[in-house]
């Protein structure tokens, strides 16, 4: 599980995260989101340990992220808005050495290695290099480094940049599969569509605040609107779409004049 009572981060002056709070429980798919600056992907680099919390409390597994930070990273998978890999291994080399870092048993290891490898297609790759694999090689990588060690908790943020289209509805039933095993998930995501449909409830972030948290039917009902797009852009201030897009269609025919 994943429990978050009063989060708070500041970066000088700026508070980021306000009080943040919510759980995710065993079996769940929570997306969390947010306009850009609203405080997602600090939620997550606090839960991973890459950010220190300015207040507040937060566990994964029922260890508490700050004084037990090394039982915690052992009990997540992650994966990251933009990743850094060694690009010097082979992809079969990277996914060793973060088994290696878990003490998994090296038959177990092969076994779902080959396996991962396999599932999206990267078993003629597995030697090549990671300096030349392509963007969405390199996120197969890293999703299938994340999963490697059967973690009880998996952190998702933004896990789907680069991948193709066939490679995105094999991680989409991977995740559900995931979540019927009893794992807790949290999704961050920019697509709407893939959440409404992937995530069982949906924390909304918006300036540091939840402002929103329930199933996508509920938030949607809520605000009177039938698909979540709306309902997000309501909950969190954004500007009206058509006025927006009539207004930058005005500024361009003033450029042409």
């Amino acid at each position: 599980m994943i429990r978050i009572e009063g989060l708070r981060k500041k970066f000088g002056d700026t508070e980021a995260l306000k009080g943040v709070s919510f759980a995710v429980q065993p079996g769940e798919i929570l997306g969390l989101l947010g306009p850009n600056g609203a405080g997602k992907s600090t939620t997550v680099k606090i839960l991973t340990g890459l950010l220190p919390a300015s207040g507040g409390t937060a566990w994964l597994n029922n260890y508490n992220i700050a004084t037990d930070p090394i039982k915690v990273k052992k009990s997540f998978g992650y994966v990251p808005e933009s990743g850094a890999l060694y690009e010097s291994l082979t992809g079969w080399e990277y996914l060793e050495l973060v088994a290696d870092l878990h003490h998994l048993d090296r038959g177990v290891f092969r076994q779902r290695a080959g396996e991962f490898l396999d599932l999206f297609d990267l078993l003629a790759d597995k030697d090549r290099r990671i300096s030349g694999y392509s963007k969405g090689m390199r996120q197969k990588i890293l999703i299938s480094a994340a999963l490697i060690h059967n973690p009880q908790v998996l952190l998702f943020d933004e896990p789907l940049n680069g991948v193709d289209a066939n490679t995105a509805l094999i991680f989409k039933q991977l995740l559900k599969r995931l979540g019927e095993q009893g794992k807790t998930i949290l999704f961050c995501s920019h697509v709407l569509e893939v959440v409404e449909r992937l995530c069982t409830r949906i924390v909304i972030i918006n300036e540091g605040l939840v402002v929103a948290d329930g199933t996508p039917e509920a938030i949607s009902e809520q605000t009177g609107h039938a698909s979540l797009e709306n309902a997000f852009h309501q909950i969190t201030g954004a500007a009206d779409a058509d006025e927006k897009a009539e207004e930058f269609l005005q500024a361009l025919e003033g450029l042409k004049a």
